[in-house]
């Protein structure tokens, strides 16, 4: 069996060396025929290759995701941070930005009263204390806030200082029931007194019996002894409705606040001012109204038909 084996080897090594020898032959005398062999070879393999290729193409990209994906999900994490950072900083330009808006028009207001101030940020709302309403801003008697002094917004009043420490102040609204400030009507001069009612209304009562209130009247602080708690000219409010019940020994009106006590980020607290109020009232800057200009386009006109329009013709020339 053995010896069967090796013949069968040898006459199989012997055909093997013809077919080369033949095939050399054939490629010495100019006959392609092996590139026709490689031919018809790709192109019945080419199909079988496009399958395997189709097949496999999915995994070896899935191995390769698997590979990158550490890489990736750093990346995105790094991009969801910075985007986390780019919003933070967006959100703290607009606040920014509001709170540099409110201190010019404070300050604007405060200029225009000859007051002297220190500006402050509000930082809380309430009091933990009692069921007041007050603020705390960030500024206290390090900045020379006392208690008593008059607070104002960029529109006008909106409280008095009850209590500070040295870096920080409470200031009482003037919607607290508590509040009372006295006002001068600025149209007669007539004094009355503003309080509180726990909302943006306010309470007036003239207190010049031979006086009147009108709607539409603008008030502003009347000023107390040495300026403490309130001085003189600040703006107030402004009267939406008056009480005239007769048989009543004084008038009373509705006022509606300059000041938004649900829109402070900036206040300022008058250290000093003039002793006498400003010979004008001192009104909050209004805000600029925009003016729509609107053209109408002209509706085109048709022509009246007259017949057509006769053409001038050339006159002779005269011959001398």
């Amino acid at each position: 069996m053995a010896r069967g084996g090796g013949n069968r080897s040898r006459l199989l090594l012997v055909i093997l060396l013809v077919t080369a020898l033949f095939f050399i032959t054939l490629d010495l005398r100019g006959v392609s025929l092996t590139k026709g062999s490689r031919s018809v070879t790709q192109t019945i393999l080419s199909p079988v290759q496009k399958t395997v290729s189709t097949i496999f193409s999915p995994v070896g990209r899935f191995f390769s995701d698997v590979k990158n994906f550490g890489k990736t999900n750093a990346q995105l994490q790094e991009e969801l941070a910075l985007n986390k950072m780019l919003k933070s900083e967006l959100a703290m330009s607009a606040d920014t930005k509001g709170q540099l808006a409110q201190l010019k028009s404070v300050l604007d207001l405060a200029g225009r009263g000859n007051y002297k101030v220190a500006a402050a940020r509000v930082i809380a709302r309430g009091s933990a204390s009692s069921f007041s309403q007050t603020i705390t801003i960030d500024a206290g008697s390090s900045s020379g806030i006392r208690p008593d002094m008059t607070v104002i917004s960029e529109n006008g009043l909106i409280g008095v200082v009850k209590s500070t420490t040295s870096s920080s102040s409470i200031v009482l609204l003037m919607s607290d029931p508590s509040f009372r400030v006295g006002v001068r009507i600025a149209r007669s001069q007539s004094v009355g007194v503003l309080s509180g009612l726990g909302a943006s209304n306010y309470s007036l009562v003239l207190l010049d019996p031979a006086g009147t209130i009108k709607t539409g009247d603008i008030l502003v602080t009347n000023g107390s002894e040495n300026n403490r708690p309130f001085v003189p000219g600040v703006p107030v409010g402004v009267v939406v409705g008056v009480d005239n019940s007769n048989g009543s020994l004084t008038q009373t009106g509705t006022v509606y606040s300059y000041a938004n006590l649900n829109d402070l980020g900036v206040v300022s607290v008058i250290l000093s001012a003039p002793t006498t109020a400003p010979s004008q009232p001192i009104l909050p800057t209004p805000n600029p109204v925009v003016t729509v200009y609107v053209t109408p386009t002209p509706t085109p006109v048709a022509a009246a038909t007259t017949g057509p329009t006769p053409t001038p013709s050339a006159q002779p020339t005269k011959k001398k």
